[in-house]
């Protein structure tokens, strides 16, 4: 299984603090059946350079890559770039990309969209140059207008959840009928820490086997690997 969204990286932002914890956060994604994760640090337009991210980000990966063992899930690296008006002209946007692929991570801001919020994401999405994931969109469509769901998914805007949508009994009916009708195209653990933020995808995992059957995750998780190459 894929974990699309990560915080695995030791001391690049608000998640792992350590080497030592970024491996044992890597040892409970791989008991959760995870074998691929993406890493994907914050990255804010306003707190530092492109240039300067991507140095740092390679520091983290390079330490965390020297110390990992045999079983533990593969990772490849990406960003959860936080939208800001005029993300679409960043210089460099392009090394913001998961690894290996043309898939743009981006967090948008609390609160409901304004329209040039939309445009500029629908100028990204269209571009051609990148297909953009929308982070833990769970959050943040409840604020939003009854059509942009539809919106953003015809225009190929796709939408990452994070684990916890299928764990709360709040959101669960509305996370397995969004993931049944192709809403939703990534799973994500968005884990930060070993205690309030855990890995818990494989908590995930159970639930939509139990609805919606094996089959269906395991035709969820070939297209996924399908689409990383």
């Amino acid at each position: 299984m894929v974990d699309f969204h990560s915080h695995v990286l030791p001391q690049m932002d608000d998640g792992s603090k350590s080497l030592e914890e970024s491996l044992l956060l890597l040892q409970m994604l791989a008991e959760q059946q995870v074998e691929l994760v993406a890493a994907t640090p914050h990255f804010y337009g306003d707190r530092e350079t492109p240039v300067r991210f991507l140095e740092r980000r390679a520091e983290a990966s390079e330490r965390l890559q020297s110390a990992m063992q045999p079983g533990l899930p593969s990772i490849r690296l990406g960003a959860e770039v936080a939208y800001f008006p005029g993300v679409s002209r960043i210089e460099g946007l392009s090394g913001f990309l998961l690894e290996g692929t043309q898939f743009l991570l981006l967090e948008m801001p609390m609160g409901r969209w304004e329209q040039y919020t939309l445009r500029e994401v629908l100028e990204l999405s269209c571009s051609g140059a990148w297909t953009v994931v929308l982070a833990h969109v769970e959050r943040f469509l409840p604020m939003q207008k009854a059509d942009t769901l539809n919106l953003l998914l015809g225009n190929g805007v796709q939408m990452q959840v994070n684990a916890s949508f299928f764990l709360s009994f709040r959101t669960r009916k509305k996370a397995l009928r969004m993931l049944r009708d192709g809403m939703i195209h990534w799973l994500g653990s968005d884990c930060h820490n070993l205690k309030s933020r855990p890995p818990m995808l494989g908590k995930a995992f159970t639930v939509i086997r139990r609805k919606l059957g094996d089959g269906f995750l395991a035709e969820f998780d070939e297209r996924n690997r399908s689409w990383l190459g």
